[in-house]
């Protein structure tokens, strides 16, 4: 893989600072509240103030990508959706009418919808980023999904979007996805890169039936097998049992780490995708927050492989971004306590703290 441009982006990810959390502790603990009083809150702060590389955070505007594409692995009967509720569902996010719409309005983040493979050519739409590198992926039961050089490409349209982000001022980035069969190629990257048992790593998806699952996790362990090959490195695993979609998401928790912009990660399918960007580089997990624990049966096993705390757990498996829309305003509100409640001192409050 011609993996030049990438390899730059990589090596500007640079370690997080100890020092900076370290202070951020400190003034936490000056805080009038007893010490950890806000529980996993204060390690939020305490994070984004590592991640952005400063004990005096600021806030700027809060972005969710959500990237929609298709997937051939829908001819395997994957699903008890058509591939036509991509576009379709595209079309609604562009007009404001999905779930992620209605969470991203009300934690104040913008919502950006990023065609990177649908199979169907939108017109030039208000709201809509046209990205797209193929037409859907090939069906991965029956070979690679994708070329290493497209999903390369894939990868490098999430990190254009980080930029652009981050010369748009945003301080807090969210990821999402769309596309129908996408669960199917996620549990694949998580069974190929954990790895663990297919079994493990397969849910219900979009609420498939006991016989549909049977056959999923089937489909996934011949896809598994065809492309054995090709998963020995966690690029060459996305181009043969990953997708588009996946892939912008890798590159935008690439791109993240690289400019110092936390990325808020979402469900399942999300963190499949960062899962595929922390192996590519084990240093972007320090940029990352998980947003929710989702019901998809693999995700508690991903999140306890990575060594992720999610924010939320709250049943949810819509995808979109919705749950990282809903996290984003938690860690909004961890950095406004961090700035904005008074010390001990400076609320001249006094008394002696007893153990």
């Amino acid at each position: 893989m011609n993996d030049y441009g990438l390899r730059g982006v990589l090596e500007r990810i640079d370690p997080p600072d100890e020092e900076v959390e370290r202070s951020a502790r400190r003034h936490l603990d000056r805080l009038t509240k007893p010490i950890g009083s806000l529980g996993f809150l204060e390690e939020i702060a305490a994070m984004y103030c590592r991640m952005t590389g400063t004990d005096a955070p600021k806030l700027g505007k809060k972005r969710i990508y959500t990237f929609a594409a298709d997937h051939g692995v829908v001819d395997e009967g994957v699903t008890c959706y058509s591939k036509e509720v991509t576009r379709q569902m595209v079309l609604n996010m562009v007009a404001g009418g999905a779930g992620v719409n209605v969470l991203s309005k009300h934690t104040g983040v913008e919502a950006v919808v990023v065609d990177i493979g649908v199979d169907y050519d939108f017109p030039e739409t208000p709201g809509l980023i046209g990205k797209k590198v193929r037409h859907g992926t090939d069906n991965m039961a029956k070979g690679p999904a994708m070329s290493e050089a497209e999903a390369l490409r894939a990868v490098e349209v999430g990190i254009e979007l980080a930029q652009c982000a981050y010369q748009d001022g945003v301080t807090l980035l969210g990821t999402g996805e769309m596309g129908i069969g996408n669960t199917t190629p996620s549990s694949a990257l998580l069974a190929a890169l954990l790895p663990c048992d297919v079994e493990e790593a397969t849910g219900r998806g979009a609420g498939i039936g006991d016989a549909m699952l049977r056959h999923k996790i089937d489909v996934i362990g011949r896809a598994l097998r065809v492309n054995r090959a090709r998963l020995t490195d966690p690029l060459g695993a996305l181009a043969a049992v990953g997708g588009l979609e996946i892939a912008g998401i890798v590159g935008l928790c690439i791109g993240g780490a690289a400019h110092r912009i936390p990325v808020v990660v979402d469900g399942f399918i999300s963190t499949a995708g960062a899962l595929v960007a922390c192996k590519t580089c084990e240093r972007v997990k320090e940029y990352l927050f998980f947003s929710h624990l989702s019901q998809e049966r693999g995700h508690a096993l991903l999140l306890e492989r990575v060594g992720a705390r999610p924010i939320l757990d709250l049943g949810m498996r819509l995808g979109e971004g919705t749950g990282a829309a809903l996290a984003m305003g938690i860690v909004e509100g961890a950095v406004k306590v961090y700035n904005q409640m008074a010390t001990f001192e400076g609320a001249g409050v006094t008394g002696e703290r007893r153990e």
